[in-house]
């Protein structure tokens, strides 16, 4: 069995405001080939179809019309949902789908349940995993609320039904951030404080496993991979070679896997140093047709960069002012002093800063349940209607009555938490 191990389309994305659709539907074109040229059999696509719960009308039609040419090519297509997708929308008739070949995987409930597809070895038994949100899927399969939690606890599921299937193979798709994994800055990050990352060892001993969720082309172990992003959706990928993997099963499992690189509609350039440099140098020659990142390090900023840059730089998208510090420069602005600091740090921080005290117990377990109630709501879809309604009973669990009480109310130290915060 050939499959061909894809994920993280994001139809409808755009790239620092260019409109991707175009080149997405050039990434179809390719997959067509592909699934034509080498005879694939299956296209295994591991979440986060759309870039939003509630994709425009072009991201649909483009999804619509790109699936049925992948079906019409000789290829099943077995899909899951990811953390930018709406579970229920992209499940929507999924049913009546799988009888056409196109086997759409989006409810925690159903991960033990494989799709059963023949070789001439036998079956071949896929787990398309979705996103899986601890929040709202614990309790579905039983687990503790962590996403290690929560996918250990689909994986048995899995294997508890491969126990019944004795000699079949097996492969799982997962959208899910699995610790050595290369991030970028393009990916939604999965939890408040950065526990959002699952261990190698629960996908012990399946034949293949392919991974979603991170946008870099990458090996974890040889069964376990990451296909990446096929475009690049920030400038932390300009060193990314973009593509999927084609996995070769044969009687025994796990027989080969082989790169398989994707169309680049245009490069991307991170170019540094001073604005007379970066204009006059011939080093970035190469760079001219590029969608290009710029980051000048005048000591003053110069007058009119943007205007002067896109003479030479056309497809300049993004220019960032780093002025060049002397040793007896003044402290760091406020932007840099967060970079890459989590959000919960960085919200307690203020919290420090306005107060001159640090956030108590108290105060940073109602930060971290604010946060990731946010982070929910923000996966439109996720959930059937707001993930926390009601912030004081969410608090409740962690944070007792007399301190839940003290914190709330206006006549205590601080002010509630609100606005400000």
């Amino acid at each position: 069995m050939r499959i061909l191990h894809s994920s993280d389309w994001h139809l409808g994305r755009s790239f620092h405001r260019v409109d991707l659709l175009a080149a997405q539907a050039a990434q179809f074109d390719h997959l067509v080939e592909v699934v034509r040229a080498e005879k694939i059999d299956v296209v295994l696509v591991a979440g986060d179809i759309y870039d939003r719960a509630l994709p425009g009308v072009d991201a649909v039609a483009l999804l619509d019309e790109g699936l049925h040419r992948l079906i019409s090519a000789g290829a099943q297509v077995v899909l899951s949902s990811g953390n930018h997708d709406s579970s229920r929308r992209l499940g929507f008739n999924a049913r009546l789908l799988s009888a056409a070949g196109l086997h759409i995987r989006t409810d925690p409930a159903a991960v033990g349940t494989p799709v059963l597809l023949p070789d001439e070895h036998g079956e071949v038994a896929f787990y398309p995993i979705p996103y899986l949100e601890p929040a709202l899927a614990a309790g579905a399969l039983g687990s503790e609320r962590s996403h290690p939690g929560v996918l250990g606890a689909a994986l048995d599921l899995v294997r508890h039904d491969l126990a019944a299937r004795p000699g079949v193979r097996s492969v799982i798709s997962a959208h899910a951030f699995v610790m050595g994994g290369a991030a970028s800055d393009s990916e939604r990050e999965l939890s408040v404080g950065g526990l959002g990352q699952v261990p190698l060892g629960l996908f012990d001993d399946i034949d293949y496993v392919a991974l979603g969720h991170l946008h870099g082309r990458q090996q974890l172990a040889r069964p376990v991979r990451y296909s990446g992003s096929p475009l690049a959706f920030s400038f932390s990928e300009a060193a990314h070679v973009k593509g999927s993997w084609m996995v070769h099963l044969d009687a025994d499992g796990l027989r080969s896997v082989e790169e398989v690189p994707a169309p680049v509609p245009r490069r991307l350039a991170r170019l540094r140093g001073r604005l007379s440099e970066v204009l006059g140098s011939e080093r970035f020659n190469d760079d001219e047709s590029s969608w290009a990142q710029i980051t000048l390090t005048d000591p003053q900023r110069p007058a009119e960069p943007m205007e002067q840059l896109r003479r030479r730089f056309p497809h300049l998208l993004e220019l960032r002012l780093e002025p060049d510090r002397s040793a007896g420069a003044g402290p760091a602005s406020y932007t840099e002093k967060i970079a890459g600091r989590p959000d919960l740090d960085v919200c307690c921080g203020f919290l420090e800063h306005v107060r001159d005290r640090p956030a108590t117990p108290a105060e940073t377990v109602l930060m971290q349940q604010a946060l990731e109630a946010a982070l929910i709501e923000s996966m439109e879809g996720v959930a059937p209607g707001p993930a926390y309604r009601d912030l004081a009973a969410m608090a409740a669990e962690t944070v007792s009555d007399a301190e839940l009480h003290a914190l709330l109310s206006p006549r205590g130290k601080g002010r509630r938490p609100g606005r400000s915060a």
